[in-house]
């Protein structure tokens, strides 16, 4: 769904481009509450994932294909805030490295794949997991309903900004509905992609799911006839950390994999708005990119014949360089925190005790933790 340069006309760019500075800015304030030692790290790598899942269209119908948004995903497995600077960071690199989403229209992507997508995809899984059983299958469960969801919302959204400021004379309606027929099946397979993932990650490290804390329970001790909480654990066992790795680790290789070598095998059909677009006009001032001389443009390394080899390096090259500026990003903000907190607030976090700092809660689960698993 990346929208090119001319598809909405200036002021609406500039509009959503306000839209998605305010959102950046609240978020990288948010993200200083949501990041610590395990979501810092975790979420260049989810950046990376996302740009890697996204090299991987999927046909959804005949002679259209589909590709992860990613917002519910980086949502529940770093959190909100976190999740929106995740996909704007994907978006970024996209945009200028590869010629992917306009640049004048930035602004419009990153209110659509970013904001829009983890707003109602996170919503909707706090909503599901508040009165679903306190399980593992009840995160996974509700996250496929909340990415299925969110990827319509955001095509409904470009919907509604292309009534305001489209630069062709089409009908909204007929776009509304091509708009969220195609996407309401694309959400199909951004859901099973979503579900997995926080699946996996759950099954390894419940601890790592920013979604998934506050639902385990703390291991009753019975003393004297009663019982009571065991003790609050200490900080993390090396055993913990070393598992921690071994995560991020196995994450970033199923990236490299992904992107540098199945990715030759997604489909080529155009995805649902550039196939929407082409059924009705849309695209008739589409224009050309700004940075579509870019030695990446388009997924393939300029001057390398092989179209297999061209496009596995460009991917490559893709996960390397979100990993990068992802990291960056989120390790700064994390500095950040840790400068704006006392120590006996920073200790507190660490442990997991700081319930304010989190709209999920805290998390007790993981290696060491002394409870008992979602």
């Amino acid at each position: 769904m990346h929208v090119p340069d001319g598809f909405l006309d200036a002021p609406t760019s500039a509009a959503t481009g306000v839209i998605a500075a305010g959102a950046i800015a609240v978020s990288l304030r948010g993200a200083r509450r949501e990041l610590d030692e395990r979501t810092a790290p975790l979420a260049g790598l989810v950046a990376a994932f996302i740009f890697a899942v996204q090299m991987l269209n999927f046909p959804v119908a005949a002679g259209t294909s589909g590709h992860l948004l990613g917002g519910a995903l980086a949502a529940i497995l770093v959190g909100p805030f976190t999740g929106v600077l995740c996909v704007s960071v994907v978006l970024l690199m996209q945009g200028i490295l590869f010629a992917d989403g306009g640049l004048t229209a930035l602004g419009v992507n990153i209110t659509n794949m970013a904001i829009v997508t983890v707003v109602v995809a996170y919503a909707l899984f706090r909503g599901l997991v508040t009165v679903l059983p306190r399980t593992r299958r009840s995160v996974t469960a509700a996250s496929f309903v909340a990415a299925l969801l969110s990827v319509p919302a955001a095509a409904l959204a470009f919907t509604l900004m292309y009534a305001v400021g489209g630069t062709t004379d089409v009908s909204i309606g007929k776009v509304a509905t091509a708009m969220i027929g195609v996407h309401l099946l694309i959400g199909i397979g951004e859901a099973v992609i979503t579900a997995l993932t926080v699946g996996a990650v759950i099954a390894v490290r419940p601890d790592l799911v920013y979604g998934a804390r506050g639902l385990t329970q703390r291991l009753k001790l019975r003393v004297n006839g009663e019982l009571v909480d065991a003790p609050q654990a200490g900080p993390e066992p090396v055993a913990a950390r070393s598992s921690h790795r071994r995560v991020w680790a196995a994450g970033l290789v199923t990236s490299l994999v992904l992107a540098g070598f199945v990715s030759f095998y997604a489909s080529a059909n155009p995805d649902g708005l550039e196939k929407v677009a082409g059924d009705n006009g849309i695209d008739e001032k589409a224009e050309e990119h700004a940075a579509a001389d870019s030695p990446l443009a388009d997924y393939g390394v300029e001057d390398v014949d092989d179209a297999r080899l061209s496009g596995g390096l460009a991917g490559v090259i893709g996960v390397g360089v979100t990993v990068v500026a992802g990291s960056t990003v989120f390790w700064a903000v994390r500095r950040r925190r840790t400068g704006d907190t006392s120590p006996s607030d920073t200790a507190n976090a660490t442990d997991g005790g700081d319930t304010a700092s989190t709209p999920a809660g805290p998390s007790t689960a993981g290696a060491g933790s002394g409870t008992t698993g979602v």
